[in-house]
């Protein structure tokens, strides 16, 4: 084999990655298209950069053509694809994160929550210490679980669990804030449970099953429900512009959820914001670890962290059958 057959066998080869790269980044209409005429040119490595360059540009150029609205959703489209296969692993592991910093801690300061729960419900060394075993056990099992993705619903319900457990044993049913933070939490679990629950399947082979009826799109919907009172605990009842601007975005986006209209650009609109509060109030890494106030904002850190997982759960996989977005189909 000549020098040129080795240069045109590099190039074909180069062409056929390059092929499959744009297959990945436009639209279906625009990769026949792209495809359809085969790359040719000079065989170094500035030939392959600028044909990247020439589909990019064209790719920009028609975002562009678009007005204001349109093109912040074909952004947010070419988001959605560039990210749509790692989206869902991202969501779950902050999804867990909070138990699994919870469990750590469990371990960690094992005689300090025994002695915590003994002290507040007189329930002697043993059945304390059963109580902080439960909560290692059941919060790292559960994390396994889910980030391995066996036996996630199991793992879910297990969750569920410690969350009631530690609702009632650290008196949080009686502090607004908190439990209203923690059913957030449920509702992010609610959402990985749907996730994991397959569509039953027809007892007819190609009849398919009614999506109404199915118990999925229902705990769509209640995690939706469920994640939004996390910002409602954020408003901030101050006569200061910001905070009303922030109440009038906030509470607009958290009924765009709720309702499932706009859902996924809502949702992730609110984990932007929801990260940077998280990010400048939980600063916890800034509080010396001796100090308490370290344990509560990293406490309140991860718990956000979590409905942040639940939001991209939403953004990566939408807001199920009901929802005002799906309902649009049908109309």
């Amino acid at each position: 084999m000549g020098h040129n057959d080795i240069m045109n066998t590099a190039e074909d080869f180069v062409d056929q990655i390059f092929t499959v790269m744009v297959i990945h980044l436009i639209d279906n209409k625009r990769q026949q298209v792209i495809t359809f005429s085969k790359l040719t040119g000079k065989s170094d490595s500035a030939w392959f950069y600028n044909r990247c360059d020439l589909v990019g540009q064209d790719m920009w150029r028609a975002v562009d053509a678009k007005p204001g609205a349109e093109k912040a959703l074909q952004l947010f489209d070419v988001f959605l694809r560039v990210t749509k296969q790692y989206l869902p692993h991202v969501a779950r592991l902050c999804l867990i994160s909070t138990f699994l910093e919870d469990g750590i801690r469990m371990w960690l300061q094992w005689s300090e929550q025994r002695d915590y729960i003994d002290g507040t419900w007189n329930c002697g060394y043993f059945l304390a210490s059963i109580f902080v075993f439960l909560n290692l056990f059941g919060q790292l099992s559960g994390c396994i679980l889910v980030l391995s993705r066996n036996f996630v619903q199991y793992a879910c319900f297990g969750l569920f669990g410690i969350i009631a457990l530690q609702t009632i044993a650290y008196s949080i049913l009686w502090d607004l804030k908190f439990l209203m933070r923690n059913l957030a939490l449920g509702g992010g679990l609610l959402l990985l449970l749907a996730e994991s629950r397959s569509e039953g399947k027809s007892m007819f082979a190609g009849v398919p099953t009614m999506r109404e009826s199915s118990p999925k799109q229902y705990m769509q919907l209640g995690g939706r429900v469920l994640l939004v009172l996390m910002f409602m605990t954020l408003l901030h009842f101050d006569l200061n512009f910001f905070y009303v601007l922030q109440n009038i975005v906030g509470t607009a986006l958290i009924i765009l959820v709720a309702i499932g209209f706009k859902t996924k650009l809502a949702a992730l609109t609110l984990v932007i914001w929801l990260f940077g509060i998280n990010i400048y109030f939980n600063a916890f890494w800034t509080i010396p670890a001796y100090k308490p106030m370290h344990d509560f904002l990293k406490y309140d850190f991860f718990q956000t962290m979590s409905v942040i997982g639940g939001l991209l759960l939403v953004v990566a996989l939408g807001p199920g059958g009901v929802s005002m977005d799906e309902k649009k189909k049908e109309w």
